[in-house]
């Protein structure tokens, strides 16, 4: 596939992989090799040692993070767990400073149920973490004018849910996801949380979506590696199909083969 750029950097895929409830590091480290992603994210506030917890500049004792560093792989910490602005701009603070990047994957939960993101918050957040500098990726819903206030407050890519975290039920509003691709046509828009199977990949990116994240298909399938390659193959071919140009659907049959006109005889 051909490199998209996003955050001023070029990548040579459009998988962006969660790395959380794996059945073991090999797993892990498997199905990332499968993926072929370009981009693995990483919870902080799940991972970090005991003696982490004090502070940015606290030793971290954890071969999980160090793994993910050798991988050489983009890191895109998140701030999985957040319920304030202040408390995931503390969090991203320190994840500039352990993982040496400015990209950050935004999260700030308004609700314990459906996990959707505050978007008051957020966006108070997100404003702040770009004036200091950070690449902000914002986990959002697919509501337009919320969208657009994070645009306004310097982000410079979108990531609206397909569903609720880990739920696997696929893109269920996929009117008000064409209408955000429709209005915000120049703007990196990643479908991040609730895709299920490599289905809903495929309808994403046909969609015109430029990348999907996903952490729970993968982690949680019977079979993580082998996933891991079928989102991959997924991924590829509904933006291969998005590029090709779908043809537009009839309310009647249209025969592919016409009968008339025909220069042999049965």
């Amino acid at each position: 596939m051909k490199p998209f750029a996003i955050a001023d950097t070029l990548l040579e895929s459009r998988f962006f992989l969660g790395t959380a409830g794996y059945p073991s590091p090999k797993v892990l480290q498997d199905a990332i090799t499968a993926s072929g992603a370009a981009v693995i994210t990483v919870g902080l506030k799940r991972q970090l040692t005991p003696s982490a917890s004090g502070g940015a500049g606290a030793a971290l004792d954890n071969s999980f993070f160090q793994m993910l560093k050798d991988s050489g792989l983009h890191l895109l910490p998140n701030t999985a767990g957040c319920k304030t602005g202040r408390e995931a701009i503390t969090l991203a603070q320190m994840a500039r400073e352990i993982f040496g990047t400015n990209w950050i994957k935004l999260e700030v939960i308004g609700d314990d149920y459906t996990l959707q993101p505050d978007p008051i918050e957020l966006i108070r957040a997100a404003e702040e973490l770009v004036k200091d500098g950070f690449e902000v990726f914002p986990y959002c819903t697919d509501d337009l004018v919320t969208c657009r206030r994070l645009l306004d407050a310097g982000c410079r890519i979108l990531m609206p849910w397909g569903a609720p975290i880990g739920s696997g039920q696929g893109l269920t509003n996929p009117h008000a996801l064409r209408t955000l691709r429709a209005r915000l046509p120049d703007v990196p828009l990643i479908v991040d949380a609730g895709i299920g199977s490599p289905m809903d990949a495929v309808q994403a990116m046909q969609m015109g979506y430029d990348a999907v994240l996903l952490n729970s298909a993968v982690s949680q399938a019977h079979d993580p590696v082998n996933m891991a390659a079928a989102f991959k193959l997924a991924i590829q071919a509904g933006r291969m199909g998005f590029e090709a140009g779908i043809m537009a659907r009839q309310d009647m049959a249209v025969p592919s083969t016409q009968v008339t006109g025909r220069p042999f005889l049965l």
